[in-house]
């Protein structure tokens, strides 16, 4: 064996152990992680509830993981099976195909960008390298918690700012929360739970003069749901150098969350900070996903048909809930969340037995349904199901 593919091997190996069960030699931060248990509360997230055992097999309507219930492209499709046939073979040059294509689109250089399978990798990267020696992160309060709480077991401080009366970020408020010992703010945008969005030209600003205190990693799950993505993104504020994250996922619109693949967009010295602490060569990834996701990025046809089929159902639900009775916070992604008039974890459990999955939570002490747009067929299930208890 050449001493060069002995030292890729080596590498290699010293990458998935870090994520697989060679915790042993893990740096004390990403130890105290792994030794922490998880929290229960009531915005535990989506991954929790999809291994519950009290998950039935068979479900009329899976509204609760915020997926995309149309599947990948047929274009998507046709490379994952074809992947399939060459899986023996490590997928070494496709990632490098991958980044040359987001470079190509985005603007940016391979420097700037970093590949992984799916988005966690890439929080516990970032919760490691910024948060590992302590300080604070600040959110806004509901948002999505995956990042946080990694800081949070990292021994970090979690600083929670109330949203706005419209359920959207408190930028000023955010701004003000900021101390000495902020070493990154987080914005999801649009956000989870609430799917809200922030005024581009406000956020923009706020993170150009905030990126001068601390890193800002701005969660752009599920921008590709809005029409005018392109301007709301803040990548072009990565580009002229600002101390920001961009997150992004091929789980929702391109629809393969199973095949768990994603990236980050940040500046070159960041990309570099992170490295050490997070799984994202050739080695963490799996042919299939990698091939799905070259087939399917930028697929605008395939995109702008998933958002139409998911605002089609997203009005019948609108409709349904004026129906009985109920309000909602207008939505900007695939999900929708509304006040119930009964106790959360009831109404979930009571769904449930109706074969119809979705989340509960607490917010301003009242209690709410998020629900996660489907088929209609779904929707429909989901519909009958809520008339029952309405």
């Amino acid at each position: 064996m050449s001493t060069t593919n002995s030292m890729n091997r080596r590498n290699w190996l010293k990458t998935t152990a870090l994520f697989t069960g060679g915790f042993t030699m893990l740096p004390p931060a990403l130890s105290r992680l792994q030794a922490a248990p998880i929290a229960s509360n009531s915005t535990a997230y989506a991954t929790d509830f999809i291994i519950s055992p009290k998950l039935p097999v068979n479900l009329k309507a899976r509204l609760f993981a915020n997926e995309n219930p149309f599947g990948p492209s047929p274009a998507a499709k046709k490379a994952i099976m074809e992947a399939v046939t060459t899986s023996y073979q490590y997928p070494i040059r496709l990632i490098p195909e991958l980044e040359e294509k987001i470079c190509a689109h985005e603007g940016i250089t391979p420097d700037m960008l970093m590949i992984s399978s799916g988005s966690s990798p890439l929080l516990l990267g970032t919760a490691v390298s910024l948060l590992g020696s302590g300080g604070n992160i600040v959110t806004a309060d509901p948002t999505y918690d995956d990042l946080p709480t990694r800081c949070e077991k990292v021994n970090a401080k979690w600083i929670k700012v109330p949203l706005t009366k419209n359920y959207t970020h408190d930028l000023d408020a955010m701004e003000q929360a900021i101390t000495a010992d902020t070493k990154l703010v987080y914005i999801c945008n649009p956000n989870n739970p609430t799917g809200t969005i922030v005024d581009k030209d406000k956020l923009k600003t706020f993170c150009e003069r905030v990126s001068q205190k601390a890193t800002v990693f701005v969660d752009e799950a599920y921008i590709d749901y809005l029409p005018d993505a392109d301007s709301t993104t803040l990548i072009g504020n990565v580009k002229k150098g600002q101390n920001i994250i961009v997150a992004r996922t091929f789980s929702k619109v391109y629809g393969l969350a199973g095949l768990r693949i994603g990236y980050i967009i940040a500046p070159p010295a960041i990309i570099a900070r992170l490295q050490p602490n997070t799984s994202c060569s050739w080695a963490a990834l799996s042919a299939p996903a990698i091939s799905g996701a070259l087939a399917s990025y930028q697929d605008k046809a395939y995109m702008q048909e998933v958002v139409a089929k998911t605002n089609e159902s997203k009005q019948f639900l609108y409709e349904t809930l004026k129906a009985e009775g109920y309000t909602y916070i207008p939505s900007n992604t695939n999900f929708v969340m509304f006040p119930l008039k009964m106790d959360g974890e009831r109404f979930q459990e009571e769904m449930m037995k109706r074969s119809v999955g979705l989340r509960n939570w607490k917010m301003n002490n009242n209690h709410w349904c998020r629900i996660s747009i489907g088929r209609m067929d779904e929707m429909q299930a989901f519909a009958a199901a809520f008339k029952e208890l309405s």
